[in-house]
């Protein structure tokens, strides 16, 4: 009988509670401030851009939050999803390690976004929101929420950063098939996408300056809130699922992992799988390694600084204590968008000032590589994002071959690349540049962090 390869739950093992880390923590996390007064903020500062069930799950104490029962509907679509021990890529590569990759590109979105857009979705549609607005990078999440948005009867508003609306112009197509509107940022809509035209008209767009645009609107129309598709508390809790799952999928595979490896750009993705995995680390039931892999054309974790920074360019979001490289910090167009945020998630940033885990940074070149060396092993072309966690895992993988060492490595392979296809012919015609942020522009951006001698 063939080992087996592809280790899959019933849906009746589907998990019906989302994880909360924060009470297993050695320490909470330090509250986001309101911009104005520097104190910390309360409900009602959120209000204006998230339903109450969502502000409710963002500071909550509870290490367990049920899931309900028509989010729980909609994620029987594709959930749970498959975990894979990479056999093939293993064989390639000569190593007696044994990777394994939770693959979340089964979804409608092709990526893991859906795990919280579905519940955004449903806790607005039940205060009766009508629109929702939103940013995207490389589509992923534009997509994610057009889609849990067509379900629940609400009108979706989209700014994608510009550098990605001209890479991937299906992702738009994708995006307006579920019913989003999709506008290029910065745009002529908004004061501060107007602003920013005038000063740079040929700016690629950030993150950053596409959240500014999408909060200026949902703040200014009662019937509108905002959704953001990684960063926040309530965000990582929804995608603890991912890691729920890989937790059993390991326990019918016979092994624990040694090595968890995951990409991070806001943290989402990362801390969906880490986060349950980390718990089991400081149970004692575990002792795993758990590394975030960024792009080094946006190191956030590895050289940002952890303060308190604007979530947005324009400064309207509440000031959060994290890993930054400043706000109005606009990246080089990296083909993996969506990890081109100056920012990362205050709870991811507090874990990893915690020494729960570690950090790293690799050049797109190498990723690319290791993408295209996992897609002809197992079949599966990644997205850009993850293909930065391949190749730290693949690398881990090589070390194996000297020591003999069967380490088990969990990857997060947290969406297909049919849609990044752009990105990967320019780099199979040599035409993708590696790029560092140079150090003397995140010195720069750093001394434009918010003052709290308020």
């Amino acid at each position: 009988m063939a080992e087996q390869t592809k280790y899959l739950l019933d849906e009746s093992d589907m998990p019906t509670q989302w994880y909360n880390i924060v009470p297993d923590l050695p320490e909470p996390p330090p509250p986001p401030l309101n911009p104005g007064t520097g104190q910390p903020i309360g409900p009602e500062d959120l209000a204006p851009l998230f339903p109450m069930g969502l502000i409710q799950q963002e500071v909550s104490t509870d290490s367990y939050i049920d899931i309900p029962e028509a989010v729980l509907d909609v994620y029987r679509l594709w959930r749970p999803s498959p975990l894979y021990r990479a056999r093939r890529l293993e064989k390639a590569l000569g190593t007696p390690a044994h990777i394994y990759y939770k693959y979340e590109g089964v979804s409608p979105a092709g990526s893991h976004k859906p795990n919280t857009a579905v519940p955004q979705a449903y806790y607005n549609s039940v205060e009766g929101v009508t629109k929702l607005t939103t940013e995207t990078g490389a589509g992923q999440w534009g997509t994610a929420l057009a889609f849990a948005c067509s379900l629940f009867d609400i009108d979706c508003e989209i700014w994608q950063v510009r550098a990605s609306y001209d890479q991937k112009p299906y992702r738009k197509s994708m995006m307006e098939v579920f019913g989003g509107t999709v506008h290029p940022s910065p745009s002529e809509l908004t004061e501060i996408g107007r602003k920013i035209l005038a000063d740079t008209p040929d700016t690629p767009g950030s993150l950053g300056i596409a959240i500014s645009e999408a909060v200026e609107v949902a703040a200014s129309h009662e019937d509108t809130r905002y959704a953001l598709g990684s960063v926040l508390n309530h965000v990582l809790l929804h995608q603890t699922v991912i890691g729920e799952e890989a937790i059993a999928q390991m326990a019918m595979a016979g092994e624990t992992p040694d090595l968890i490896v995951g990409c991070v750009g806001g943290g989402s993705n990362f801390g969906g799988l880490a986060f349950p995995f980390i718990r089991e680390n400081l149970a004692g039931n575990l002792d795993c390694e758990i590394l975030a892999v960024e792009p080094a054309a946006c190191p956030t974790l590895t050289r940002g600084v952890y303060a308190y920074d604007f979530g947005d360019t324009a400064g309207m979001t509440p000031m959060m204590k994290m890993h930054t490289i400043g706000h109005d910090f606009v990246p080089d167009p990296i083909h993996a968008g969506g990890l081109r945020y100056h920012g990362m998630s205050p709870l991811l940033s507090h874990v990893y000032e915690l020494g729960l885990m570690k950090a790293e940074s690799r050049h797109q070149s190498e990723c690319f590589a290791a993408g295209v060396e996992f897609a002809r092993n197992e079949g599966i072309v990644p997205a850009p994002e993850p293909t930065h966690a391949l190749a730290a895992a693949i690398d881990e993988a090589k070390k194996c071959i000297e020591t003999g060492e069967e380490k088990v490595i969990l990857t997060a392979l947290c969406g297909h690349g049919h849609l990044d296809l752009a990105a990967y012919d320019k780099y199979l015609a040599g035409e993708v540049e590696d790029y560092e942020y140079p150090q003397e522009r995140i010195d720069d951006a750093l001394t434009r962090l918010p003052n709290l001698d308020l």
